[in-house]
This record gives structure tokens, C-alpha cells and sequence, in this order.
């Protein structure tokens, strides 16, 4: 089951396959997500924000 439908707000960056899932859902690096999450949080509407891609 995906992030999205089980109505996450949160990006869990331990979980492997999610992270995977969302570095190619922003069409970044998995690095590049982990920074993105050390910056501003694992919330998905600042990520996005932070990396200049939607949230949906």
C-alpha cells in the first residue's frame, strides 16, 4: 500500500522502500531526499516545498 493512500503527512526516511518511492516520486536522488529531510523536517508539504516539487 502506498504513502499516499494510507494518508501519511510524514516521509519515512528509515524505511527503505518508501524512501525509494518518494525520491522518485520528487525526481531526486535518495541522498537528495535525506538532506532535504534533515533540513526542514520529514513532514511531505515542506520537503516538497524545500525541493521546489508538488507535494501530490
Amino acid at each position: 500500500m502506498s504513502t499516499e493512500s494510507r494518508g501519511k503527512t510524514h516521509i519515512d526516511i528509515y524505511d527503505r522502500t518508501v524512501r525509494e518511492a518518494w525520491a522518485q516520486r520528487f525526481g531526486v536522488s535518495e541522498e537528495r531526499l535525506r538532506k532535504a529531510v534533515t533540513m526542514v523536517g520529514s513532514r511531505i508539504t515542506s520537503v516538497a516545498a524545500y525541493l521546489d516539487r508538488p507535494a501530490h
